[in-house]
C-alpha cells in the first residue's frame, strides 16, 4: 500500500520563483542525495499541516503553500518504497536551520541547475513540471 508524502518547492520570500531550496538527505533511501524538502504525512494530519511541519523540521523555515502543483507516483522496489507525493510551491521565510538528523546540507539553487542534478525520488520530474508551470 503506498504512503502519502509531501514535497515543497520553496522559493525565497522575495518572490524569485526560479530560485529554489534543496536539501541533502541524511537518511535512507537516497542518503546523501539532493531533494526537495518534505516527508511522510502523519496519521490524521491535514496535508497543509504536514507540508508546513516537514519544511520546518528539515529547514527551520516557515513555509506558506501557495499552489498545489500536483501528485507524483514514487515506486522504488529496490528500496521497498511506494508513495504518492503531493507537491506544493510557496515562499519560505525565516532563517535556515539545518536539522542534522535528517539533512546534511541545504542550498538555494537556480531552477535550471536543480533540474540538471540527479535528485532523489522523482524530484527531477516534479521540478520539470514546476518549470513548465512557470513558463505558461
Amino acid at each position: 500500500m503506498p504512503k502519502a508524502t509531501v514535497a515543497a518547492i520553496i522559493h525565497p520570500a522575495t518572490g524569485e520563483r526560479r530560485t529554489i531550496l534543496l536539501t541533502r538527505r541524511n537518511v535512507n533511501p537516497f542518503k546523501d542525495q539532493w531533494c526537495l524538502p518534505g516527508g511522510h504525512i502523519d496519521d490524521y494530519e491535514p496535508v497543509n499541516t504536514a507540508v508546513r511541519r516537514e519544511v520546518q523540521e528539515e529547514t527551520g523555515l516557515e513555509f506558506t503553500p501557495e499552489t498545489f502543483l500536483g501528485w507524483f507516483e514514487e515506486i522504488f522496489p529496490e528500496y521497498r518504497f511506494h508513495a504518492i507525493a503531493l507537491a506544493f510551491t510557496g515562499a519560505g521565510s525565516g532563517a535556515l536551520q539545518r536539522q542534522p538528523e535528517e539533512v546534511t546540507d541545504m542550498e538555494w539553487f537556480q531552477l535550471d541547475q536543480a533540474i540538471s542534478m540527479p535528485l532523489a525520488f522523482t524530484h527531477n520530474l516534479v521540478l520539470q513540471h514546476y518549470a513548465r508551470s512557470l513558463d505558461q
